[in-house]
């Protein structure tokens, strides 16, 4: 990791710097992704299992999971990781039940009365990713909220063969359908729907590159997607009382998400800095995935900050995904925090915390996308509508507000619908 003492830089070094890496969505995974997409919606069913043969090196006679295989895939599961599901669910209720939304009903003036009601999204599309780490955590991340939404339909695609943990775990949080479908012909049979797989309304969870292209084409085309994705990321400000152990280890589990993930520590301290670096060597040594993270090393960046002041600048013009906030007193710096996707205040709260167990969601925006964008919550898997009634009395009340707004725009109709009621009460 580079570092870098932030004073010394100019201010169109400050913005280079701080730059993510380019994402390689280039036009070779648009084309591709681009056939996928057309496959799918002419083909249907049939497309899903050319496909899964071609990509997941898989041949599957149906797409739908049955009950049969989710009881025998359950019940492969140890005790142990069966009661770490089970706990990490009911944290993870908790928080998301608080959520759950107050109805707002009140008289604006005498005889006008405004509502906002919330309805779920009615049919629900995760996706989870396989491969060598499948995200079972995801799972609950995702059908624990639309379950609590009382989203009416929720289904889930994973590439197969599906993990039996995320098997096990959709099975725990109520998952109806589960389908063998990954990449972008999930997204796509989600979204456009085929003979066994049902359309849905809109499509949550994480992926690569190709899902990821898949997600932003069909929230071009009338199917809502959770958030925009980029690569995983995170950023550490830390002062001198921060133990280098554990600001390395937060550092590492966030940069052996991919090659592509970008770390960040904002130090007030340089000996902080130093020994962080060394730390990092020390536990990479340690780490199965050490390839994979010293390629995301490879574009990360310790930045020297001059105060906690400007340490906290620096991370609101990142707007990092993960921001840790290890320092003497945390929690003082909460209110000066404005871009990130969840922060983890303290020595004792690592990014791992959110990730599994503690009842945040780890469903985050990343790549910038936290300046605008919020983490993943119960109103993600539900919408508003607004409701208003007036009586005689309060439409006569507002009748000449509403005439005159309408005529100063040129819009007769409007003004005729408040001039045949008034006619008929002044009768």
């Amino acid at each position: 990791m580079q570092t870098i003492i932030w004073n010394h830089l100019s201010e169109t070094e400050k913005r280079k710097v701080i730059m993510r890496p380019v994402q390689q969505n280039g036009k070779n995974i648009q084309q591709a992704v681009n056939a996928i997409r057309e496959n799918v919606a002419y083909n249907g069913d049939r497309a899903l299992f050319e496909l899964c043969e071609k990509f997941d090196g898989v041949k599957l006679d149906k797409l739908i999971v049955s009950a049969d295989e989710i009881q025998a895939a359950s019940s492969r599961i140890s005790v142990k990781l069966r009661n770490a599901i089970e706990q990490a669910k009911t944290n993870i209720e908790a928080f998301h039940k608080a959520q759950q939304n107050q109805e707002i009903d009140l008289e604006t003036q005498e005889g006008v009365r405004c509502q906002v009601v919330t309805r779920p999204i009615s049919c629900v599309g995760l996706y989870i990713p396989g491969g060598s780490a499948p995200l079972f955590s995801t799972v609950l991340m995702l059908a624990i909220p639309a379950k609590i939404a009382g989203c009416k339909k929720i289904v889930l695609c994973s590439p197969p063969p599906i993990s039996d943990e995320i098997l096990y775990t959709a099975h725990l949080c109520g998952v109806e359908t589960i389908y063998a479908i990954g990449g972008a012909q999930a997204v796509f049979a989600m979204a456009q729907g085929t003979e066994s797989v049902a359309k849905v309304d809109k499509i949550f969870g994480p992926g690569n590159a190709f899902v990821t292209e898949a997600k932003r084409q069909v929230a071009q085309n009338s199917t809502a997607i959770d958030m925009p994705a980029g690569p995983s990321e995170v950023l550490v400000i830390a002062d001198e009382s921060a133990d280098p152990e554990f600001v390395a280890s937060d550092l590492l589990s966030q940069a052996e998400h991919g090659a592509d993930s970008q770390v960040i520590l904002v130090a007030t301290c340089e000996t902080l800095a130093k020994e962080t670096a060394l730390a990092i060597e020390r536990q990479l040594a340690l780490l199965p995935r050490a390839e994979t993270v010293r390629k995301a090393l490879n574009h990360s960046r310790i930045f020297i900050a001059e105060s906690l002041e400007q340490a906290v600048e620096i991370s609101n013009e990142y707007a990092p995904e993960h921001l840790i906030v290890q320092t003497k007193n945390a929690r003082k710096l909460l209110p000066y925090l404005d871009n990130a996707g969840s922060i983890f205040l303290g020595a004792y709260s690592p990014e791992s915390m959110g990730d599994y167990a503690s009842g945040t969601n780890h469903v985050l925006p990343t790549y910038g996308y936290t300046k605008t964008y919020s983490s993943l919550g119960l109103a993600d898997f539900s919408k508003r509508m607004t409701v208003q009634e007036l009586t005689p009395k309060g439409f006569k009340n507002l009748a000449e507000t509403v005439e005159v707004m309408a005529e100063a725009e040129q819009l007769a109709a409007h003004k005729m619908a408040v001039n045949v009621r008034l006619a008929k009460l002044n009768i």
